[in-house]
């Protein structure tokens, strides 16, 4: 161990017990990929913290951890360019499914779409799986051969792993039904949709999916 000075001493300290706090941190995170990210940031913290005071069995944890999470965060940052990571399955609009679905996560989907209250008579209603979880749904309904977004929610624990795109880009689900395009709804609450190539028009971002 390093003969510090008490300045460095309780600087060190600081460093140690901020480390400790991000790894908490990290575990009550609810998106998986930011979880993965905070507790690599706090594993590398620890690393240094334990480093410096010699504490080699910790050190050589929080080493072997730091890698499993760069593991992880691989495979999650691959996966999102994955056709194989989702699957997309259309239900009825009206149906009990898409109902509990919405229900049960009321208050966060209004946070999204505040004018939201119910798919309109001729929607048409999708849900994103990722294995055995549902990512999210999507409802529209047809404009004139536009795809009119009513509702895109995903689920918190998706949220950074980008099942939209494999909605609107990869599964070619809206094509399939003849939708030359896709337009989000106007009341949409921080947008994501320029990431996954939509464009702005007006009140609204608009994907070609003749393109």
């Amino acid at each position: 161990m390093l003969d510090l000075s008490p300045g460095w001493q309780v600087a060190l300290e600081v460093v140690g017990w901020v480390g400790s706090g991000i790894v908490v941190w990290s575990m009550m995170q609810q998106r998986i990929l930011r979880l993965r990210v905070y507790n690599l940031v706090g594993c590398l913290v620890q690393v240094l913290y334990n480093g410096v005071l010699g504490v080699w069995p910790v050190v050589a944890l929080n080493v072997v951890l730091a890698v499993v999470q760069v593991i992880n965060l691989t495979r999650l940052l691959r996966g999102r360019e994955d056709p194989a990571s989702y699957s997309v399955a259309e239900v009825p609009a009206h149906g009990p499914l898409l109902s509990q679905l919405v229900a049960r996560h009321r208050e966060d989907v209004a946070r999204f779409h505040p004018e939201f209250r119910a798919p309109t008579e001729e929607a048409a209603a999708f849900v994103v799986m990722s294995g055995d979880e549902v990512a999210g749904w999507v409802v529209v309904h047809d404009d004139d051969g536009v795809a009119q977004v009513e509702l895109d929610y995903v689920t918190e624990r998706f949220r950074d792993l980008s099942p939209g795109r494999f909605v609107f880009r990869r599964s070619g689900v809206l094509a399939e039904r003849g939708y030359r395009a896709v337009a989000s709804a106007p009341d949409t609450v921080e947008p994501y949709y320029e990431q996954v190539g939509f464009e702005r028009r007006g009140d609204r971002y608009v994907l070609d999916l003749t393109a």
